[in-house]
């Protein structure tokens, strides 16, 4: 399930956020989004999922464009974990990630065994399972990122999409979250699109990466390809000074300046 975005303009009322943007997200590897602050990474991802509607051009889910389908078919395909969620007070991690479920019920029906048996697989996965009678609000940071992300899980799509899943945490915790992505990219063949701003974490984790800056798409490509000096030079105008990590083939940045002018 591929999606494409062709002629992109979005907007917030009469602000253009991204003038026209093109890019194919590739099917069932990880995407990350990086660039400076205010950049339209999240607002891209918005469009994508539909939060925002787009002012011109279309987004293509599978070679259907978005504004045909229903809100609730697309929620059939593409889970959205937004950057700061909402946790409603007092609810248990299971009842939070049974709200995953929500796009495949109907009206007045109640969960049926199959939902539970997913709910509980997506604990399972996520490794939240033990924690499923607690509170989410009296969760670590770390855990209550792995019980949103069990949340999307439950709702079984092919496509996961999240805005910055790392801020907040530390550095363990960044990597926790990021691991767990990798697998269930690896093992359940997700496609997965977020928006991060650690430079080597997107070079670590990502299969694809897409460099924005002021609206507009500069580069997209394999870590490989387009982490590079000159394209950090034009992304966040900085010297950056890069080696290579030999071993498990990804540049790694080791410095940085700010450019002279």
């Amino acid at each position: 399930m591929g999606i494409e975005i062709r002629n992109l303009e979005a907007a917030y009322e009469d602000r253009v956020i991204i003038p026209c943007a093109n890019v194919m997200i590739p099917e069932g590897k990880i995407t990350m989004m990086i660039g400076p602050n205010g950049c339209g990474k999240s607002t891209l991802l918005k469009s994508i999922a539909r939060i925002l509607p787009i002012k011109k051009g279309e987004v293509l889910l599978d070679g259907t464009n978005i504004k045909k389908l229903s809100q609730k078919l697309i929620a059939q395909k593409m889970a959205v974990l937004p950057q700061t969620p909402i946790v409603p007070e007092g609810i248990t991690v299971k009842d939070l990630v049974a709200y995953g479920r929500f796009p495949y019920q109907k009206p007045l029906s109640g969960l049926k065994k199959s939902d539970h048996e997913i709910i509980e697989w997506a604990m399972q996965r996520t490794g939240v399972y033990e924690l499923k009678d607690r509170k989410v609000e009296e969760l670590s940071g770390g855990q209550r990122q792995r019980v949103w992300i069990s949340l999307t899980l439950a709702q079984k799509t092919n496509i996961l999409i999240l805005d910055e899943p790392t801020t907040y945490l530390d550095m363990a915790h960044q990597l926790e979250i990021l691991e767990l992505l990798r697998k269930l990219n690896a093992e359940e063949h997700t496609t997965i699109i977020m928006v991060i701003h650690e430079l080597n974490h997107a070079a670590k984790f990502a299969h694809h990466i897409i460099g924005m800056r002021q609206g507009r798409i500069l580069f997209e490509g394999s870590p490989n390809d387009v982490i590079h000096v000159e394209n950090l030079r034009k992304l966040y105008e900085v010297e950056a000074v890069l080696i290579q990590n030999e071993k498990k083939g990804y540049p790694v940045c080791v410095d940085y300046s700010l450019k002279q002018s």
